[in-house]
């Protein structure tokens, strides 16, 4: 004889192995088969209704705490004021006020709005604060897309709707008849149902309400329903009201969450300085904790304060020796200032704990060729090779593989390895500049001239074809194309030593005339 397993049970087995469609489905029919009206079978129902929305969540839940990018919208749009000329330390979003310690452009290659380029990508790294809506535009969103965010607030959106797929003949609960305020006084059913509208339906404003309204059944003491308040406040960009709620959350709960919450609001509202002393707040509360220490890392990073950040990832490690961030941002570290064997060493550490990608074999081969092992320089990046993604990643491989041939001094190679480079991505500025200089090598100055403007078009924010330009003008006796080219090039670079002696150059001999 067959013994059948209760479903409500079965149903709970299934959430807990993440069989999330088939705990869904039992759901759906204990539901039909109960009907509310009897009194034997609510709870049953409560507890498969409960269920169920958990796992419709569960489908499309992301954690906020990660997941933060800026949109278009939401930069150029911003309302909030900040300060033009902020002192020196305390922005995140104006380039050139940080306190140094990082490595310059000459050495590790700038984003527009200041950033490296090369690193760890996180979500807001790559975008910045872009100065205009063209400059917003050209702004990809991460390393691996060229296509800009145009509002954080859309992704959202196009999650809710992907949602509805879950089910075919409507939603699963009908948000404009449901009695908020009868649900907020159920604990049991209410933080389920705050969950479900907030990330499956991404209604907002009616989360807000069940939010408000359970907060005030729990005569304001509840943290976690303080949090949640929090986080649509955020999401809705009233960060001050967002502030105050996490604030009170923690007064009631220490809570690495809130503390991780509060300092995401800070670092939105570009309080750097702020949010680091809430991250070291929650550490004296929490000693040792990974995700805090991270924060720290990050923050510092983000204001090119790279020796700080270091130090931090390295106590990162001390707690956690497998965080594959801090490996690969103590690696890019070592590996910008002059120690590629022991960047070697961290990115061998990556390979062994079964990180397997194009970036890291990338990584790889440049560290294996400035450290002098060129027997392995080359099959890492035909491994690369093997695993590129997308045309951006085989672009970058090749564009690596082109410094490697200039350095053994193949330049047929090179020239060759940039032209791909530019057959994979035609807007990528830094093959323009290098094949310029391999055109004026070979005696051809106008083509050269035509890659070196292409390239200052393409990535203004980079110094090197504009004082390529400057240089090849004066050698022309275009002085004033000099001048111009030059000034770009103090401006994306102003400790360049080569680029100010030029300028010296070029004053006195306009002085002379």
């Amino acid at each position: 004889m067959e013994v059948t397993m209760d479903p409500l049970f079965l149903a709970w087995s299934y959430f807990r192995r993440r069989k999330l469609q088939q705990c869904s489905d039992i759901c759906t029919k204990i539901l039909q088969d109960n009907p509310y009206d009897q009194d034997s079978s609510l709870l049953i129902s409560e507890a498969a209704w409960s269920l169920k929305t958990r796992a419709l969540t569960e489908m499309v839940y992301i954690d906020e705490i990660e997941v933060d990018q800026e949109g278009i919208a939401e930069m150029m749009l911003d309302e909030s004021s900040i300060a033009q000329v902020a002192r020196p330390g305390t922005s995140l979003r104006l380039p050139g006020t940080c306190h140094g310690g990082g490595p310059t452009p000459a050495v590790r290659p700038m984003t527009q709005s200041g950033r490296p380029i090369t690193g760890f990508v996180r979500p807001s790294t790559q975008s910045g604060r872009p100065g205009t809506m063209e400059q917003a535009i050209k702004t990809p969103r991460t390393a691996s897309t060229a296509r800009p965010v145009t509002a954080s607030s859309g992704r959202f959106i196009r999650l809710g709707t992907a949602s509805m797929l879950t089910n075919p003949e409507g939603p699963f609960i009908n948000l404009s008849r449901l009695n908020l305020a009868k649900y907020s006084q159920k604990p049991n059913l209410s933080r389920t149902l705050f969950e479900y509208i907030f990330h499956h339906e991404n209604d907002v404003k009616n989360a807000l309400d069940l939010a408000a309204q359970a907060t005030e059944h729990a005569q304001f003491k509840d943290w976690w329903w303080k949090v949640q308040l929090g986080k649509c406040y955020y999401r809705l960009g009233l960060y001050r009201e967002a502030e105050k709620q996490f604030r009170s959350a923690l007064n009631h709960q220490e809570m690495v969450d809130t503390y991780l919450y509060l300092a995401k609001v800070y670092q939105r509202m570009d309080q750097p300085i702020t949010a680091l002393s809430l991250f070291k707040q929650g550490l004296d509360h929490f000693p040792g904790e990974v995700t805090l220490l991270t924060g720290i890392a990050r923050i510092h990073e983000e204001m090119n304060n790279i020796s700080s950040a270091t130090e931090y990832y390295k106590d990162v490690l001390k707690q956690d020796n497998t965080h594959v961030e801090a490996i690969a941002c103590i690696g890019s570290n070592h590996f910008y200032t002059d120690q590629p064997e022991i960047a070697l060493r961290f990115y061998r550490r990556l390979l062994q704990m079964g990180v397997y990608n194009c970036q890291l074999y990338n990584n790889l081969g440049l560290c294996c060729f400035y450290a002098q092992q060129y027997d392995m320089t080359l099959s890492s990046f035909e491994r690369a090779l093997a695993l590129v993604a997308n045309d951006e990643e085989q672009a970058d491989v090749w564009y690596n593989i082109g410094h490697v041939a200039v350095g053994i001094g193949d330049l047929t190679l090179a020239y060759q390895c940039f032209k791909l480079t530019l057959a994979f991505n035609n807007d990528h500025a830094e093959a323009y500049n290098n094949l310029a200089v391999l055109e004026l090598r070979k005696g051809h100055i106008e083509q050269s001239k035509a890659f070196l403007q292409t390239a200052a078009s393409l990535a203004p924010h980079m110094y090197e074809p504009h004082f390529n330009l400057s240089i090849l003008s004066e050698k022309l006796g275009d002085l004033q194309s000099s001048y111009s080219a030059a000034q770009k090039s103090e401006d994306a670079f102003p400790e360049h030593v080569d680029t100010q002696q030029l300028l010296k150059q070029l004053r006195q001999h306009f002085a002379v005339l």
